[in-house]
């Protein structure tokens, strides 16, 4: 696809931009919030499809705007139903995305970056280079088209949406929450901010930030060691953003919002899986109010950790079940096709 630089991504503009931009080329200022319409609550990608706005209209937009909207480059289905697509940005990257149907639910998952920065052991996306961050349309579009996926493959609308695809989302901060507007805007989607959760490694002063901003979605810690020396072994980050440090953070965002906090927690083989580990994770939820899933790993080929067998995870769960903890274990989804948690690498040919 030929990068499209000599025009402005229309959606750049508010509403307010939209009007005032149409006032100053002869046309009626409404007519910019008709076009805003057409953008985020009807997900036009082109300007021929704003069917009441006149012909000469149109042109005058398209003469001087575009609309930088993503294409499905490819798309996968796994025996469980999970669909992976490969998303083509208009600037040739691709970044990929995943529905993840359930009989109560039909969940997005959606990328913030192409590539990630933070190099986590365990995630095949941690092995790419970080390009540049997604802007706050082609999140969005993501999530148009995986709803429109829900709706064409299993007859149900979208009803959940995570950030837990490619890239760390609190290092885009402006964009993502930027994004999480329109979905949530009854000029956009008008999904509820209770149906998001915004999933990160751990960045302590961004989390106090959502705190601040006083944030109405759900937030993630990607956990996976509830002691320093585990968790820097395979999460750098956590070298720079201690225990400690994403503790008060957590609390802090929880005192501002009201809302608690999930704590993620893959299950590795002989590394993070015994009943010491689990204690150390009850302790850790003693610090922060937060419930905990259970993750099966998913096996990349970069990494050599391996998935907790099935009794010893079972057992896990039932120690901090039995201390007061609410917890799910997490089944894999869409592991045949490299769809599951962890696996998105763009490891597979787009046309």
């Amino acid at each position: 696809m030929t990068v499209k630089q000599d025009k402005q991504d229309i959606r750049k503009l508010s509403v307010d931009q939209l009007k005032s931009w149409m006032t100053e080329h002869g046309e009626k200022g409404f007519r910019g919030k008709q076009i805003y319409e057409w953008i985020w609550k009807k997900s036009v990608s082109s300007f021929a499809e704003m069917t009441n706005l006149s012909l000469a209209t149109r042109e005058l937009i398209d003469q001087h705007f575009v609309i930088n909207s993503l294409d499905v480059s490819k798309q996968q289905q796994s025996n469980d139903g999970t669909i992976k697509s490969a998303f083509r940005l208009y600037d040739g990257n691709i970044v990929e995305g995943v529905l993840i149907p359930a009989t109560d639910r039909m969940t997005a998952c959606v990328s913030s970056q192409v590539g990630c920065s933070l190099t986590c052991k365990f995630c095949a996306t941690g092995y790419m280079d970080r390009k540049r961050n997604l802007d706050a349309a082609e999140m969005y579009d993501q999530v148009v088209a995986i709803a429109r996926q829900a709706e064409g493959s299993f007859k149900s609308p979208l009803t959940n949406i995570v950030y837990m695809g490619m890239g760390e989302p609190l290092l885009n901060y402006v964009n993502v929450l930027k994004s999480i507007e329109h979905i949530t805007s009854p000029e956009g989607l008008n999904m509820s901010p209770k149906r998001i959760t915004v999933s990160t490694a751990g960045i302590a002063k961004m989390i106090k930030k959502l705190g601040d901003d006083e944030v109405r979605f759900r937030l993630a810690l990607s956990l996976h060691a509830a002691n320093d020396e585990k968790r820097n072994q395979i999460m750098p980050i956590n070298e720079s953003n201690s225990l400690d440090n994403l503790a008060d953070a957590l609390n802090y965002f929880y005192k501002k919002t009201g809302n608690r906090i999930t704590f993620e927690y893959i299950v590795f083989n002989n590394f993070n899986d015994t009943l010491e580990d689990a204690r150390e994770l009850w302790e850790f939820t003693k610090r922060v109010p937060a419930r905990v899933n259970i993750i099966e790993y998913n096996p990349i080929a970069e990494a050599d950790f391996k998935n907790a067998d099935a009794d010893r995870l079972d057992k896990f769960a039932a120690f901090l079940e039995d201390r007061g903890v609410s917890v799910h274990i997490r089944r894999s989804r869409g592991k045949d096709i490299d769809a599951a948690c962890g696996q998105l690498a763009n490891k597979q040919t787009v046309a």
